[in-house]
């Protein structure tokens, strides 16, 4: 699809859009209750729809054509529901799958990734610098964060580290301990972070460690180092989007809705530590 034609989509989408239709928020499991959390805190009047898909954790270990088919599957929920914007809240989803879904979805709502917000705020703050990135290995595989930030133009320099037992650590609540501190040591302490200046937090998990990796590098490192935590960043390009298209909802109506794929107690009590507060989860079978 041509610059044209997705353009000429999403003026289309725009006209059959309401401001009072949801936010659909789409991850491999409950990492993206971060940046949920995140958009209610900046757009309250806004209702949410999430959907983590339990079912098939973790994504940072699927092939790109598994990714994409999870993916085109959750979007179509998230349709359903007649979602005026569909965040990809999950860095793993969004370089396997992201531009095949923005065509899928161009006359039906607006996509954006977790990916490319970050890139933005790093190529205004961090020209000529050296930063870091960690993530799943697919998220570091892709080499979408590389490939993006080279298109910046702004000679950034970016070291890229794998770190598969985080977001799978942080999932079965092992996080703020002893545990999560040594695992966090070992991956932080490669030698091509050594002269970051920011780190980014490729994976939406990661924000529930980002005191824990701060604090590795206010002992370890001489420099400062900023933690570039995306939650924020992304909720603040949907209220950019929704505020230039006229699509801010004026007041709340309806309550969110959390949906998983998978769904047991222990998983239910963890998403009070993501979202801040209870959440009532609703079990849909993605394949059924």
């Amino acid at each position: 699809m041509s610059k044209n034609d997705y353009q000429n989509s999403l003026e289309s989408y725009l006209k059959e859009t309401k401001n009072s239709n949801p936010i659909g928020i789409f991850d491999s499991g409950i990492g993206g209750l971060t940046v949920a959390y995140a958009v209610k805190e900046l757009l309250p009047h806004e209702q949410i729809i999430y959907f983590g898909d339990t079912a098939h954790l973790p994504y940072g270990e699927k092939s790109t054509a598994a990714l994409q088919a999870y993916s085109i599957k959750a979007v179509d929920f998230l349709l359903k529901h007649n979602c005026k914007i569909i965040l990809f809240a999950c860095n793993s989803a969004s370089s396997a799958a992201f531009e095949l879904i923005k065509e899928y979805t161009a006359t039906k709502a607006k996509v954006i990734d977790v990916i490319q917000p970050v890139v933005n705020y790093v190529g205004n703050n961090f020209e000529e610098k050296n930063i870091g990135l960690i993530g799943t290995r697919q998220t570091i595989n892709s080499n979408a964060y590389l490939q993006k930030i080279d298109k910046t133009d702004k000679n950034i320099n970016l070291s890229s580290v794998a770190t598969p037992l985080l977001a799978s650590m942080i999932e079965e609540g092992f996080f703020n301990n002893t545990i999560s501190k040594s695992v966090i040591s070992e991956y932080l302490s490669d030698e091509s972070l050594q002269n970051i200046e920011g780190l980014i937090l490729g994976c939406t998990h990661y924000p529930l460690i980002k005191k824990d990796i701060d604090l590795f590098f206010k002992e370890n490192f001489s420099q400062k180092v900023e933690i570039i935590d995306g939650s924020f960043i992304v909720a603040e390009e949907v209220r950019i989007f929704l505020e230039q298209n006229n699509l801010l909802n004026p007041y709340s109506t309806k309550e969110d809705i959390f949906y998983v794929s998978d769904l047991t107690k222990s998983f239910e009590e963890t998403t009070k530590i993501f979202f801040r507060k209870h959440v009532e989860l609703e079990l849909y079978k993605l394949w059924e």
